[in-house]
């Protein structure tokens, strides 16, 4: 390891203190971000590329301030399938970005520019695609109407300090909570951002109306919407302390009432589950179970229940057998699923993944090679090819396959955060400064950032074009403290 990607102690403190204290302090200098007037109506209601760049720089607050998942099939799934429901929604800027914070809770969120997050929790409490599908839909329709900035134009006094409230609620939900003295503190803050941390009961129906259109012309079952609105009732009616979700999308009878009318109204011969979702929940419940042992006792208790036919519980059971070291057993529990799910993705990466606890790399690389050809550019095999190079000690050759995934992922700092590690052991020691850089640029660590586009340009010397591109970036670099110092 050549540094460490763990979130610093006290970092979501930090940054949510410095969030709300501004809530008191003046409109500060607008720099190079140029936000508009606020309390001009008719400028009031912010440009796409200013939310653009707000979503931008809150993202990179976030992943410095929360745990995230890197897990790439869970990642390729929610990019993917979000990506799907913005074809038929009406998001018309589809810039999008994603982050999945590594919490148990159930939470999904929309912030300005596209940001599209969820927790962990999303997929143990949406028990089928479809209604995981419905709360993605709510929050692309909450983006596509710009309720953020229409709120932003109701509150026309209120100018950074109501965007920073806001922006600080979404840090609040996002973080799962757990932090007694974090908690005494937002408490002490409830009554300067309740009004903010809740869209408008306006905005949570135009948002349900319309996602539950997405939902049905997306070719899903839009009586998936308030089967999952069921559900969240129950979470609220049985539990003194709700999800965070239900905190900032409330809900009662009467919405539940209403989107059920709506569903009604439409076709309900769509889709309500696929085995590939019910797959990717059984990932992160092996995450959150207490130890592999446990997780492997629940899924065998639910595949003996089925008499052998849960694809899904079969997967998780040689997923969890896996993990703990036992392969033979994983091997053999899998292999119904390379003949009956054959074109299932997730299964061969199982395979391969055991291929490569096994030090069998040639034939992990070769499995890779198959499924390519099927699954052409697919993030989770380039990256799986990369984890099967590194156990090979090809270091070269993985330095190669990460350069071409990063040029992929721009923006993903897992990607850079892997690049660093590689190109350290290549003994590209300038290439590790400059994913270092990148990393900490996109994980919310800028002084970190800044410490490696230093080291970076000392090392770089006389090489002109190197030169020149790191102080590009130290100019970016530059462009961003002065954004996030706006607000």
């Amino acid at each position: 390891m050549y540094f460490s990607k763990v979130v610093p102690v006290g970092a979501l403190k930090v940054l949510t203190l410095s969030l709300l204290a501004s809530l008191s302090t003046p409109l500060v200098a607008q720099a190079e971000f140029n936000l508009p007037s606020l309390g001009d109506t008719s400028a009031s209601i912010m440009s796409r590329d200013q939310e653009f760049q707000l979503g931008r720089a809150w993202l990179t607050m976030l992943r410095g301030a929360v745990p995230t998942l890197d897990d790439p099939l869970l990642k390729d799934y929610v990019e993917t399938h979000v990506y799907q429901l913005a074809e038929t929604s009406q998001l018309t800027d589809r810039r999008l970005a994603f982050v999945i914070v590594n919490s148990p809770q159930l939470n999904a969120f929309a912030a300005p520019g596209g940001v599209v997050g969820v927790n962990g929790g999303l997929f143990l409490h949406a028990h089928t695609e479809a209604e995981f599908a419905s709360v993605m839909a709510h929050e692309l329709a909450h983006l596509s109407q710009r309720h953020f900035a229409r709120n932003l134009e109701q509150q026309q006094r209120m100018r950074i300090p109501l965007m920073t409230a806001m922006l600080a609620s979404v840090v609040l939900a996002a973080s799962g909570g757990g932090d007694a003295g974090f908690a005494a503190l937002a408490s002490t803050q409830a009554a300067a951002i309740q009004e903010q941390r809740r869209f408008s009961r306006q905005n949570e129906q135009e948002a349900d109306r319309i996602g539950i259109q997405n939902l049905q012309q997306a070719g899903y079952d839009p009586r998936a919407m308030p089967d999952m609105f069921e559900r969240l009732a129950q979470l609220s009616r049985f539990d003194r302390t709700p999800p965070e979700f239900l905190l900032t999308h409330p809900v009662n009878q009467s919405r539940i009432a209403d989107s059920r009318n709506r569903a009604e109204q439409l076709t309900s011969n769509g889709r309500r589950d696929s085995i590939y979702y019910q797959m990717m929940r059984a990932r992160v419940q092996l995450l959150y179970e207490q130890s592999p042992g446990l997780a492997a006792q629940r899924f065998r208790a639910l595949l003996d229940q089925h008499e052998g036919e849960h694809a899904a519980a079969r997967y998780g059971l040689a997923l969890a057998q896996a993990r703990s070291g036992q392969l033979d057993q994983a091997e053999q529990t899998l292999a119904p699923l390379l003949q009956s799910q054959a074109d299932n993705l997730a299964v061969h990466l199982a395979q391969i993944d055991m291929e490569i606890q096994r030090n069998r790399t040639e034939s992990a690389l070769a499995l890779i090679d198959t499924q390519s050809r099927n699954h052409p550019n697919s993030y989770p095999l380039q990256q799986a090819r990369i984890e099967a190079l590194l156990k090979a000690r090809r270091y070269q050759d993985a330095q190669r396959s990460i350069d071409r995934l990063v040029q992929q992922r721009s923006d993903d700092p897992d990607v850079w955060y892997l690049t660093a590690e590689i190109r350290g052991l290549a003994g590209d020691i300038l290439g590790v400064h400059m994913a270092r850089a990148e990393y900490f640029m996109l994980a919310g660590d800028l002084n970190q950032a800044g410490e490696q586009l230093d080291l970076a340009l000392r090392r770089a010397g006389d090489n002109f074009v190197m030169s020149s591109r790191i102080k590009a970036r130290q100019e970016d670099l530059a462009r961003q403290r002065e954004m996030i110092k706006s607000f």
